[in-house]
């Protein structure tokens, strides 16, 4: 079809066409930036843990007052607890991913090293917090009775004694020490000694966003036996995750019946599912609404073209009962209006396609997101195309449909 008779029309509908261009560009702009940001929302929801996440239940508890017989206490404690019908294991941990509370520390691979290599999420515990956390290893082994440190003597005071093993994640080997073999090689976070590395993790993420995602598994285990009065949290796996519920509540009266010197709270003890689901809350919600926007802009871009196709045909109904006297078939006066919002919303979608990507580097600066990718752009091309196609065909169908007598008389 020659296109020629189509761009002389705009040309003389010069503001109607350019608020339709405008319309279309925003949206195009909005709409890959929004999606944009929701994949990234549901990529971050989706991010692996590395836990056997349906199997694990948190319970916190607090002390009243100092208890020096705390690491007895401990010890009682998990020996109730993985007595529990339907416990297979339980650990006392400093942190849980998705739990508020993060400890970290830096690490160097040189002592006198000024800037760090990386930041890392600093968890404690022994082949209990393994088992219990559900944690994969991959390379090495786990630690050894004789390595496990104890919480109280790394408090003493004059405490000069170093952690000389330590289990990392694949992804801190692979910062560390990216194409080797990191088993027995070594590294400074606690004190003035290096801490060898015995075996790699799979993964284990951070309890929050530190560092950003890049950094999201950056995480170590050091050698150390926690009292509830260190971590505050008791860490069950179950067998079946249909009973979590019921072994949560089991546990509680376990816990209570021990003593009055700490305080359980029922509201903060939790299935791993639910801390998750908690934590990802905004990101549903941001999801959500970014979605409602896309749709909102949709259909009112949509009514848009509507409006000016249905405006345009009324303006033309000459012009187009001429074309029909001439010979011009039904389809011929279709694919003219089909052609026409074709090339306003190519015109909309290329400067749409420019503004995203401005939109998009002022979001890089201001929330650190990273860079738009450019499968976007075509999915919101296409998008907008297909609906600009599908608004201007009622209109468009009408037009075709007026008889030239009809046409021609109504001029």
């Amino acid at each position: 079809m020659d296109i020629r008779p189509i761009l002389s029309t705009l040309l003389r509908h010069k503001t109607a066409a350019a608020l339709i261009v405008l319309e279309i560009a925003l949206s195009c702009a909005i709409v890959c930036n929004a999606l944009f940001l929701i994949g990234n929302r549901l990529e971050r929801m989706q991010r692996p843990t590395g836990l056997a996440e349906n199997e694990i239940v948190r319970i916190r508890v607090n002390g009243i007052a100092q208890n020096k017989d705390a690491a007895a206490v401990t010890k009682t404690d998990l020996a109730a607890l993985r007595g529990i019908p339907g416990v297979k294991s339980a650990s006392a941990t400093l942190q849980v991913p998705f739990g508020g509370s993060s400890w970290n520390s830096s690490a160097r691979l040189g002592k006198d090293q000024k800037i760090p290599n990386l930041n890392l999420s600093t968890y404690m515990g022994g082949r209990d917090l393994f088992e219990t956390l559900g944690l994969k290893l991959i390379a090495g082994r786990q630690f050894q009775p004789d390595e496990m440190l104890e919480w109280e003597t790394l408090q003493a005071p004059g405490f000069e004694g170093n952690i000389p093993s330590v289990l990392i994640t694949k992804a801190v080997a692979d910062k560390l020490y990216p194409g080797q073999d990191p088993i027995g090689k070594g590294f400074y976070s606690w004190g003035d000694d290096p801490h060898r590395v015995i075996g790699v993790v799979d993964t284990l993420v951070r309890p929050n966003d530190n560092d950003g995602p890049a950094a999201n598994g950056y995480s170590a285990i050091f050698p150390v036996n926690l009292t509830y009065e260190s971590g505050n949290t008791y860490l069950l796996r179950v067998a079946d995750p249909s009973r979590r519920d019921e072994i949560m509540k089991t546990a509680l009266k376990v816990l209570e019946s021990s003593g009055p010197t700490r305080i359980i709270p029922e509201d903060d003890a939790k299935t791993f599912e639910t801390m998750r689901n908690e934590y990802y809350r905004q990101d549903r919600a941001m999801a959500w609404m970014l979605g409602v926007v896309i749709v909102a802009l949709l259909v009112v871009t949509a009514l848009g073209i509507v409006g000016l196709a249905s405006f345009w045909v009324q303006q033309r109904t000459k012009q187009i009962g001429v074309r029909r006297a001439l010979g011009a078939t039904r389809g011929q006066i279709l694919r003219y209006f089909q052609t026409e919002n074709f090339l306003l919303a190519t015109i909309g979608i290329v400067l749409g396609m420019l503004l995203a990507y401005a939109i998009n580097q002022l979001l890089m600066g201001k929330y650190e997101l990273p860079r738009l990718p450019l499968i976007y752009l075509p999915v919101g091309a296409a998008l907008l195309w297909m609906l600009g196609q599908i608004a201007v065909y009622g209109p468009a169908r009408k037009a075709a449909s007026v008889p030239p007598a009809v046409a021609t008389r109504s001029a």
